[in-house]
């Protein structure tokens, strides 16, 4: 199949080929989830699917770019690790705990995750809850077997695992003790800038927070055995900037909720809207630019577009006229496509579950 190039072809190629098929896995998911022991991993466990489906709709995204014959391992595989995801979100922003060691266990699953033949093992070993009835596992297990199946997953192991392991460090920090993980975060970032683009540590800390990377790196393995070039072009396309831009909108869209919980948001340290608006445009300039190389170009620019119209359009924006004021501002600088996934979103959002 042709990856679309075109926003109204990218609208209705997500609506036929990819939203039906994460929703069939995610409605197993929850059956599995509604059968976990422990109520408190239970509940989370289901929170994180019925908060956050949009994740993994997004995400799917990339299995336009699959081959036809690898298209339904590549959103299984999608969906299974954006539940992983959002599953350890939810425990460590809820958490029972505090400890960086119960936080950096929990995530292994990520690791494992991209990494067939690695037995799971108890990722519980540092909280009190321990019973999930296999649920963790078995979406371990099911990234495994997903990624076995696509013919250059061995070359892009290695940049996926790269592209996880910022990812798990940040949800490490950022959920430990507050009075700490400001002096953590910006130490992770220390160790990093030298490979980075002038940024601040709270960019950065948005900037891997985000699995885009991992899944286009899955879609383009599905096709065939990956040149390390190639490999390359794809991670350092996708991170820092496409990240970024992903995870920022993803807490500009927060905002309210942040302040209300004491959560952590990297928006908030901006010192003003003007500031904070200039960066925006100035990260999604550098995403628009660090993808024209790719392949298939015009579909990765559609994604920086449509990021921008996702978010944008949620009803935490609409309905909150300060961040609805801002969000004009941002999809003027997207453009015509931004405009018109702004105005469509709703034709392709939540099916029935």
């Amino acid at each position: 199949m042709k990856v679309p190039t075109k926003p109204w072809t990218l609208l209705y190629k997500i609506k036929q080929e990819t939203l039906p098929v994460a929703h069939e896995f995610l409605n197993e998911w929850k059956k599995k989830a509604d059968e976990i022991p422990d109520a408190e991993l239970r509940e989370q466990a289901l929170a994180s699917i019925e908060e956050k489906t949009f994740h993994c709709e997004g995400g799917t995204i990339f299995g336009l770019v699959a081959t036809d014959a690898r298209r339904r391992d590549v959103i299984r595989f999608i969906v299974a690790y954006q539940t992983i995801s959002d599953y350890l979100d939810n425990l460590c922003d809820r958490s029972t705990s505090l400890e960086e060691r119960d936080f950096r266990s929990l995530h292994r699953s990520m690791y494992h995750a991209l990494t067939p033949g690695e037995i799971p093992d108890n990722y519980y070993e540092f909280r009190d809850e321990q019973e999930d009835g296999g649920y963790l596992a078995s979406l371990v297990k099911t990234c495994q077997d997903a990624l076995k199946t696509l013919p250059g997953f061995e070359d892009a192991q290695d940049a996926m695992r790269q592209l996880s392991a910022v990812y798990c460090d940040l949800q490490v920090y950022k959920h430990i003790d507050e009075n700490e993980r400001e002096e953590k975060l910006e130490d992770w970032f220390a160790r990093h800038k030298q490979d980075l683009p002038p940024m601040t540590w709270y960019e950065f800390s948005a900037c891997a927070g985000s699995t885009l990377g991992i899944f286009c790196l899955a879609a383009y393995a599905s096709k065939r055995k990956m040149i390390a070039q190639e490999v390359e072009e794809i991670k350092g396309a996708y991170f820092p900037w496409v990240q970024g831009l992903h995870i920022m909108l993803d807490y500009f869209i927060d905002q309210v909720e942040d302040r209300q919980e004491g959560d952590l948001n990297f928006v908030f340290y901006y010192e003003n809207e003007e500031q904070m608006v200039e960066r925006f445009r100035y990260i999604k300039e550098n995403a628009e630019h660090s993808v024209q190389e790719l392949p298939d170009a015009k579909f990765h620019q559609m994604i920086n577009k449509g990021l921008l119209a996702l978010y944008l359009s949620d009803k935490k924006v609409q309905e909150n006229k300060e961040l609805k004021r801002t969000a004009k501002r941002f999809i003027r600088f997207g453009g015509l496509p931004t405009a018109f996934f702004y105005l469509n979103r709703g034709k392709v959002a939540r099916q029935p579950s």
